[in-house]
């Protein structure tokens, strides 16, 4: 007696799957999970550029303060800068004197006091 196997066709829907076969699942965020993301990533923006500011360069000195040479004046009892840019450079416009020793001494207002101590722009010296 001879037997002979012949392949039998079975509809995919009734093929039995691969035990290695992984389930494929699909990832899904809600609302509340895509504004999570969205500010960690917000959040790491952020940190970089507060590093970078306050990691960066700092202010760099310019070259032309040390080309700047100055004398000094001395502030008489009752006078203003106003009145010592006068006296200076009789010349040159009082607002343009004001404003560079304003600016050279650091001032915060064009206010000064008896006996105090201003340096001048060596081009306004008296």
């Amino acid at each position: 007696m001879s037997a002979t196997i012949s392949p039998i066709h079975v509809p995919s829907t009734l093929a039995p799957r691969a035990a290695t076969a992984t389930p494929r699942t699909r990832l899904r965020i809600t609302r509340r999970g895509r504004r999570v993301l969205g500010a960690s990533a917000g959040l790491g923006v952020v940190a970089v550029v507060a590093a970078g500011v306050l990691l960066g360069p700092g202010a760099v000195a310019s070259d032309q303060a040390s080309d700047v040479s100055f004398s000094q004046v001395t502030v008489d009892g009752g006078e203003t800068l106003w009145q010592v840019a006068s006296e200076i450079a009789p010349t040159k416009d009082p607002r343009d004197v004001v404003s560079d020793i304003v600016r050279l001494n650091n001032l915060p207002s064009a206010e000064v006091a008896a006996g105090q101590t201003l340096a001048v722009p060596e081009k306004y010296s008296r």
